[in-house]
């Protein structure tokens, strides 16, 4: 539980109390606002201690999380060289693949020719030859 408490974890652990007394008296100011008389104010009593309860959530999945990898760091490891490699899954099903989709490029001979699309390209081939000409100036 060392790790717990080096400075980047002292910092989170900071920030998380910080938020969440912050949300909470926000939402105390809200309920003390919805008392009085301002009726918008309810849904703002309930969403403030919301957040906090996410920012609770989020501080402890980070800490499950690197518990976790402290104790995969810390298991020996095993040589898994002479196994056969473990099916890619998901969950507890396999992993299904699915086939690559490639885009048909239809060959040369198939082109069709799109007379707009080669005058265009004239346009812009001669406006690529004559750098100082203005698009009036084009002959075409």
């Amino acid at each position: 539980m060392r790790w717990l408490w080096t400075p980047a974890w002292i910092a989170r652990h900071v920030a998380m109390v910080v938020l969440v007394v912050g949300f909470l008296g926000l939402g105390w100011w809200q309920i003390s606002r919805a008392t009085a008389g301002n009726s918008i104010s309810w849904g703002y009593a309930v969403e403030w201690p919301v957040f906090a309860g996410f920012v609770v959530y989020v501080w402890w999945r980070e800490v499950r999380l690197a518990r976790r990898k402290v104790a995969e760091a810390d298991a020996p490891q095993v040589d898994t060289a002479a196994e056969p490699a473990p099916a890619v899954t998901t969950g507890s099903r396999p992993a299904v693949r699915r086939p690559v989709r490639v885009a048909r490029v239809p060959a040369a001979s198939e082109a069709v020719e799109d007379r707009d699309l080669a005058a265009y390209n004239d346009y812009l081939s001669w406006l690529n030859a004559n750098p100082g000409a203005r698009p009036g100036d084009y002959p075409g």
